[in-house]
């Protein structure tokens, strides 16, 4: 093997995983970092990987926050899409961007192989192969997790350490928990995680003020969607990685956002995790909340029943499936009217929907008044609508009496 592509973090893990492909494959290593809004510094990721003799040109570091919020969050979120009910899928939407750039720098680069820090027991291997796999069905993967004999944080530090690679300073010992983090979420995982009874610490927390030390006063904000996607936010109007940041920040300091979840991982066992997404939270909710006036029944229940479906596909690693594919045309179609304002209040880590508007609002005020219709609606109707629906019932009831 000549040359491989690497998803590297500048981390412990990913540095070590460099070092090793160089030993084990006598390989040239090209590395790639993205910037997906983790809000950490990039800068040092380039000087590791120089310092462990890449070449200059072949360090790819880039900023992925809009195509990543627009072409990944944004389609997910029309789908209103929660893994077991409760989960944005976080981690498990970056993957996808991450693996095609991946696999677009290896054919430019004419590299060999693709590599992930992914352990054997996650989904992200999953995640990320299943990417590689569906872009170019003959690259070659290279899943350290799975070979390697360094089967713990102490063997990776001492072998860092053997190596002069640079250990930062968090991770020498044993670290509390471990993190993965993006514009959409942080999770943390892991060490005092890992008994499901145990509450969460709140050293943990490291995108929300905790819900009882936020404002006593609630704060008031308006969210404008063209198309099922978000625009505006009070009125301005945002990018899509700018409008998440927005949202990001305001749910922080109102304590939004907060998950403590045990999951079914795709490879069979459950998991421990606590999430945090602030902005995608008051999404999801001003989202369902517009749609609650645009969308016509049939459309809103089918699209219930698709959720799930369709969550499953990514948290699955299927973003690149026909049938994810096919079903984001059918949720995009019912998205074309989901178009208007809707005002949230902000108030001790809940984010809730208290009005909504659209100019083309299935809404009929006329109608279900309980006031004086002037005949917009015959009450008379429902005899006839009642008793065809019972129709079935009653002869049921005849038949066992």
């Amino acid at each position: 093997m000549r040359r491989v592509v690497l998803a590297f973090s500048g981390g412990l893990d990913t540095s070590v995983i460099l070092k090793w492909l160089q030993q084990t494959y006598k390989c040239e290593v090209v590395t790639f970092t993205a910037d997906l809004g983790q809000g950490e510094e990039l800068g040092p990721a380039r000087h590791k990987a120089e310092l462990m003799g890449v070449r200059p040109e072949h360090i790819f570091i880039e900023d992925l926050r809009e195509e990543f919020v627009r072409d990944y969050v944004f389609p997910m979120m029309r789908a209103n899409a929660l893994y077991e009910g409760q989960y944005l899928l976080g981690t498990s939407i970056a993957r996808p961007l991450i693996a095609k750039r991946q696999i677009e720098i290896a054919r430019t680069l004419n590299a060999d192989a693709v590599s992930h820090g992914a352990t054997g027991k996650g989904n992200d291997q999953v995640r990320f192969e299943l990417g590689y796999y569906a872009l170019n069905p003959d690259i070659r993967i290279i899943a350290p997790w799975r070979e390697w004999d360094l089967t713990s944080r102490e063997a990776l530090i001492a072998f860092a350490e053997d190596h002069q690679i640079p250990i930062p300073r968090d991770k020498r010992g044993e670290s509390p928990f471990s993190t993965d983090a993006n514009i959409l979420h942080t999770s943390s995982e892991g060490k005092v995680l890992e008994d499901p009874w145990n509450e969460v610490p709140d050293y943990v927390y490291s995108r929300t003020d905790n819900p009882e030390d936020a404002p006593n006063t609630p704060q008031y904000i308006t969210v404008d969607f063209e198309g099922g996607d978000p625009v505006a936010v009070d009125g301005e109007a945002l990018s899509p990685a700018s409008l998440l940041a927005r949202l990001n920040d305001l749910g922080k300091t109102h304590g939004i956002g907060r998950l403590d979840l045990v999951e079914n991982r795709f490879v069979g066992m459950k998991s421990r995790g606590m999430y945090e997404t602030p902005g995608g939270t008051i999404l999801h909710i001003a989202h369902r909340g517009i749609e609650q006036i645009t969308l016509d029944r049939g459309a809103m229940h089918l699209k219930d029943e698709l959720g799930p479906k369709y969550a499953g596909l990514i948290y699955n690693g299927f973003w690149f499936s026909p049938e994810r594919e096919m079903l984001q045309a059918a949720i995009d179609h019912s998205q074309k009217k989901v178009t208007g304002t809707v005002r949230l209040k902000l108030y001790k880590g809940v984010a809730a929907v208290v009005g909504r508007k659209s100019p083309y609002s299935l809404y009929s005020p006329g109608i279900v008044t309980f006031e004086d219709d002037a005949g917009a609606y015959d009450q008379r109707d429902a005899e006839g609508f009642i008793k065809l629906n019972a129709l079935r019932l009653r002869l049921l009831g005849r038949r066992d009496l």
